[in-house]
């Protein structure tokens, strides 16, 4: 799957190992470049498996998470053009071969 960056920051952290371990710690950093390599070998959102892979809701509608360590997370959305989308419009998450990923932390606290 090809992946994009919000802002360069989440590039940086997403690609720089040493600042991905001091900002969010050795198991968080492990869990990261684990599910980053996981969205790279994927063909779409659906062959997603690792770390309890779901849409998210509320303020979040139209994101989706990767459980990372200790309540972090990593989220994305689509940056297919157009967004595939099902009959009743919501986001057909199977057929994303493209993602943003727009947030990495804990959005709960």
């Amino acid at each position: 799957m090809d992946i994009e960056f919000a802002t360069a920051d989440i590039q940086a952290h997403c690609e720089q190992r040493r600042l991905m371990t001091k900002v969010f710690g050795d198991a968080c950093a492990r869990k990261l470049r684990a599910r980053i390599a996981d969205l790279a070998a994927a063909a779409c959102v659906g062959d997603l498996v690792a770390d309890r892979p779901h849409p998210l809701k509320g303020d979040r509608l139209g994101q989706f998470a990767l459980d990372l360590h200790g309540g972090k997370r990593l989220v994305f959305e689509p940056a297919d053009t157009p967004v595939p989308r099902t009959p009743e419009g919501a986001i057909a998450w199977e057929q994303v071969t493209k993602v943003r990923i727009v947030f990495l932390g804990d959005y709960h606290g």
